[in-house]
């Protein structure tokens, strides 16, 4: 288990694969073992970092306000410690937060960036429930068993033809999110970071080629969030994923994992050459 000391927190973090960076920021609560069905296929040709976000899963969680400048500030501190100046970014729900903060704050260390589910928060994010309300639901939600509470979830992260017909994916993916308990408060603190945020202003300054997934069936994260980003950033690209909702990356793994190589490759890093390895 490796860690990395980053701005007074303990991140864990785990790096796979060889090639030019890829980092991936996972979402609300959640742990890097999200990724199980990205990693393997994404290491065949990209250097991957993944990581549990401050709050979350293996990393530390100070009791203490968080925001998103914080917490993109822990992907720079991260990369520090790796000694990474440049890489790609994939980023989901909280994880597409960070990510654009990250963008945002350290243009010149992103090569390209992927945003998947996630809003640019403030008085422009769509949501289907008033602040107060996810909340309350949130608290509901916490206060129940760990495994109670990822069950209930599954719902509104799965199509139920999908909870039916790939019952191993489904096992995997209770089997992950129960290996690490986050703590209540680690989801209060998230959660505060996410209502103190707001790209939507700053959106249109960004120069870096980006990719904006939607899942047109998110019960979490309403897709038309996803349309906004797209039209705020300059050249960014929308990839609207039918039938899927917010845990799309799991459910359609092949087809999203084929979308991100494609965009990847279009932009190497050129003042280095393409390290990568070649898509097959």
């Amino acid at each position: 288990m490796a860690y990395a000391r980053v701005n007074d927190v303990n991140l864990y973090f785990e790096v796979h694969g060889e090639g030019e960076p890829l980092v991936l920021i996972i979402g609300h609560g959640s742990n890097a073992l999200r990724w199980f069905r990205q990693i393997p296929e994404l290491s065949r040709h990209y250097r991957v970092i993944t990581f549990d976000n401050r709050g979350a899963g293996r990393s530390d969680a100070p009791d203490m306000p968080y925001t998103m400048a914080i917490m993109a500030d822990d992907v720079a501190g991260l990369l520090d410690y790796l000694k990474i100046d440049r890489t790609h970014v994939w980023g989901t729900a909280l994880g597409g937060f960070i990510a654009q903060e990250f963008a945002l704050r350290y243009p010149q260390r992103v090569l390209s960036l992927i945003l998947g589910c996630a809003a640019t928060g403030g008085p422009h994010a769509v949501w289907r429930q008033p602040g107060e309300a996810r909340d309350a639901d949130r608290t509901r939600l916490e206060q129940l068993p760990r495994e109670e509470r990822v069950q209930r979830g599954l719902s509104n992260m799965f199509s139920q033809g999908f909870i039916k017909s790939r019952p191993d994916v489904i096992e995997q993916f209770v089997t992950n999110a129960m290996a690490f308990v986050t703590p209540p408060h680690g989801f209060t603190r998230q959660s505060e970071a996410i209502r103190s945020f707001d790209s939507y202003d700053r959106l249109p300054s960004m120069r870096i080629p980006a990719l904006v997934i939607s899942a047109a069936d998110d019960q979490i994260v309403p897709p038309v969030n996803s349309h906004i980003i797209a039209e705020r950033i300059p050249g960014a690209e929308l990839m609207v994923l039918e039938g899927r909702g917010h845990g799309y990356y799991v459910e359609a793994a092949e087809e999203v994992n084929r979308i991100v190589l494609e965009f990847l490759a279009r932009h190497p890093r050129m003042d280095r050459g393409n390290s990568a390895k070649p898509v097959v």
